[in-house]
């Protein structure tokens, strides 16, 4: 959600600010805009709409800086326009500043300084921060750094901002607290970031700001971050192993159709080096120190949101199966405000794919006041929920563009089925035998969704029908409910269909209201006898109300065959890896849906990708 960039150092700033706008576009926005410093003072560029449009903007007027910040808003104080796009200037033009996040109480800030006749433009509270730095500023006569630790000391609510003074080309000054920001480290050069995507290009030396410091970034290289206390700090500086090719579409059409497709590689780097057939054994080096801990809790509770919420549910499923530890499943947005009971015995996993998710972050911090153990499973190292968290377990997923998540949802599977490993042939829940030979079908699921991508073609023509229908259901049992879940989802996210998923025994409770002569509805048909008996009830029970019925399975029951209108055929497996695999036609489904109805795939409309404010 937004997107920060800031660069100081030797190469003229305005086109590698906008080529990492343009790295940062993924994380959804509705207006964009740079601001540089040179000898004449500050000169801003902002339009509403696409990067691309701001570049063609910018491109009018060559201004020479090598200083400069940038944004993409997604719109929160103030409706998406011109006026309302970042960076903001405040009123005597002696700052500008870009802003993620939300000040709670700029109201009250607005209302101090209205009556000492700042004169405001915009509807934001980012210019009210703006005006705060540069009045704080004015009548302390104190420098930029020490008037932005004086002016977020006065602030209450989340921030990552960056800071120009129209009078000094040489100094970039950056904040944080609940939002994310890093800072690339080059050679005499420094690359801001909301995540490490426009840094990479640059340089691989990266420092993740923690929250309450305040960053002062100077033009022969070196830095100075203190804390909002004032207390010097000596950041840790890492190195980020980010592929580049994979920032690129690589010549697919979209990034989504792209993820889709790497999702048997995805699999295999999250099993690599944890599952091994060799010794039979499961091995997850980054939770074994606190592995007993988690074994002695009287429960697991997961939090997530979206996507990561839907594979925590089917993580619960397959944790309870094969290790017999109770487990919940919070939606972090709720969690952080129920009065759950919570104490050093609880474990908290926290999953999130950009590790910056604001309500599970909140959810993660709440569990550590209280003194519980947090596991994070999340995808981009170095995140907050990576940092804080006691311990957790990658995904090695690889960066994800698209907003709709696809292979973060696969590979957060994998993570979970193999914690459901470790902690079985820990406590000793399975017999030797059975679980290798789990271990060894589970080396088969890459493979299996490898075949699943040859569904890409019939999902395409099966999407004609479904981009002209008002509803759509999907059914599944079991662990093919949370499949039900992210199948609509996904539909829901990117082609703007009313969709909904249901456990297919809740269907006669009353969803089946909703269905009406064609309206389709997608089912999930698993392997195993008993549930296969319960779908099939499921399915004469819409097919009675005349419901248009797309099955997902192997195509291998002669009666159910002859019940539905349309089969998505895939690999027969066993139901312990089904949801993985049937998980990959749903997803095509969304896609060319969307497609056909002529909507941005990767940009769904209203939409972030990394939702870093409440």
């Amino acid at each position: 959600m937004c997107g920060i960039i800031g660069y100081l150092g030797k190469k003229q700033s305005t086109p590698l600010l906008i080529e990492g706008l343009h790295r940062l576009e993924y994380r959804g926005y509705d207006s964009a805009g740079i601001a540089v410093v040179n000898a004449e003072g500050i000169h801003i560029t902002k339009t509403k709409g696409r990067v691309d449009d701001l570049e063609a903007e910018s491109s009018k007027s060559i201004i020479k800086s090598t200083i400069g910040i940038g944004h993409t808003r997604w719109a929160t104080h103030g409706i998406p326009n011109k006026i309302n796009a970042h960076p903001h200037l405040s009123a005597d033009g002696s700052i500008a500043l870009v802003h993620n996040g939300i000040i709670e109480n700029y109201a009250q800030i607005k209302e101090g300084l209205l009556k000492k006749g700042v004169i405001f433009k915009s509807q934001t509270d980012t210019e009210v921060l703006a005006n705060l730095i540069a009045t704080i500023q004015k009548e302390q006569k104190i420098s930029t750094f020490a008037a932005v630790q004086a002016a977020l000391a006065l602030v209450r609510g989340a921030y990552a901002i960056a800071v120009l003074n129209n009078e000094d080309t040489d100094t970039l000054v950056v904040a944080k607290k609940s939002s994310p920001l890093a800072i690339g480290i080059g050679e005499n050069e420094f690359i801001v970031g909301s995540d490490a995507t426009p840094i990479v290009a640059h340089t691989q030396q990266v420092i993740y700001i923690n929250d309450d410091e305040v960053v002062e970034l100077h033009r022969d290289g070196t830095y100075n971050i203190v804390s909002l206390l004032g207390t010097k700090v000596s950041p840790e500086v890492l190195k980020i192993d980010i592929d580049l090719d994979k920032l690129e579409k690589g010549g697919y059409a979209h990034f989504m159709l792209k993820e889709i497709s790497e999702q048997p590689e995805v699999i295999r780097n999250t099993m690599r080096g944890r599952l091994s057939l060799d010794q039979s054994t499961v091995m997850l080096g980054g939770i074994i120190d606190y592995e007993q801990r988690i074994l002695r809790a009287p429960k697991l509770t997961i939090v997530a949101c979206g996507t990561s919420w839907n594979a925590g549910l089917l993580g619960k499923y397959i944790i309870e199966e094969l290790a017999g530890i109770p487990v919940e499943v919070e939606y972090a947005s709720e969690f952080r405000y129920r009065k759950s009971p919570l104490n050093e015995n609880d474990v908290i996993l926290a999953i999130s794919q950009s590790g910056e998710t604001a309500d599970t972050l909140a959810a993660v911090e709440l569990a550590n006041k209280h003194k519980a153990l947090t596991l994070g499973l999340v995808n981009n190292v170095g995140s907050s929920i990576a940092r804080a968290t006691c311990a957790g377990v990658y995904t090695h997923a690889g960066p994800e563009i698209s907003v709709a998540s696809t292979k973060a949802f696969s590979a957060q599977v994998t993570a979970l089925t193999l914690m459901a490993f470790r902690f079985a042939q820990q406590l000793g829940t399975i017999q030797k035998s059975e679980l290798q030979k789990l271990y060894q079908q589970f080396a088969q699921l890459p493979s299996w969704v490898e075949e699943t991508l040859e569904t890409k073609k019939k999902a395409q023509d099966i999407s004609k029908y479904i981009a002209g229908q008002k509803i759509v259901l999907f059914l599944g049992r079991n662990k093919c409910y949370p499949v039900a879940l992210e199948g609509a989802l996904k539909l829901k996210e990117i082609s703007y269909i009313a969709s909904e998923g249901y456990p297919a025994g809740e269907m006669k409770h009353g969803p089946i209201a909703l269905v009406n002569k064609g309206t389709p509805v997608f089912v999930i048909i698993p392997t195993e006898t008993e549930l296969k008996d319960k779908i099939i009830s499921s399915i004469q029970e819409i097919k009675a109300r005349g419901a248009y019925v797309i099955a997902i399975g192997d195509g291998k029951d002669k009666e159910i065959n002859k019940s539905i209108d349309e089969l998505l055929q895939i690999p027969s497996v066993p139901d312990l890896f089904l949801p993985v695999v049937a998980t990959t036609p749903l997803q095509f489904i969304a896609y060319y849906s969307a497609l056909t109805l002529g909507n941005d795939v990767d940009k769904p409309r209203n939409l972030a990708k990394s939702v870093t404010v409440e």
